[in-house]
């Protein structure tokens, strides 16, 4: 029996410590998917097939593509494409106990609504501070993000197509 995870985030944009989580769930699993899933919480700042793109160019240039593949959902819960899938698992990075206390109840309701274990993994230390919201900042500020995000990713946010925005 093949076991396949799913990954989910907003990706807005990905971020090294992202690629970490998908590298470890990755090694746990047959197969991953990366899902970027709309979060009504959040104000997007990329389209969400442009952030598919940067994830796949992210990947390939990781080498970490092999078994993982990158879709977007957004046409009902994480549970309902869990099931549609057959995952055997949801990956969730935690950075804090922040994160676990937010992510918590989400396991919970996975777990009732379609039978899904949700497995959290700890990122690599040099990563744990980083998020989409601070590289975000950072490049609306002007700094350098390259530290914090893949290449593709910084190199974008380095493009006219971003600076327009």
């Amino acid at each position: 029996m093949t076991s396949l995870a799913v990954v989910p985030g907003s990706f807005d944009p990905v971020t090294l410590g992202h690629l970490d989580v998908v590298e470890r769930a990755r090694n746990l699993f047959d197969e991953v998917h990366v899902v970027v899933v709309h979060n009504p919480a959040k104000s997007a700042l990329l389209p969400v097939a442009r952030r598919v793109e940067l994830i796949e160019q992210s990947l390939a240039d990781a080498g970490i593509s092999d078994r993982v593949s990158v879709t977007s959902w957004s046409v009902g819960l994480l549970a309902d494409y869990c099931q549609e899938v057959g995952a055997n698992a949801i990956v969730k990075g935690i950075r804090t106990e922040v994160d676990v206390t937010y992510e918590t109840p989400m396991a919970i309701v996975n777990r009732d609504l379609a039978g899904i274990e949700t497995v959290f993994v700890l990122p690599n230390p040099a990563h744990s501070h980083v998020s989409s919201s601070l590289v975000r900042q950072v490049a609306a500020l002007g700094g350098d993000v390259s530290p914090y995000v893949p290449s593709a990713v910084s190199a974008f946010m380095n493009s006219a197509d971003y600076s327009e925005r």
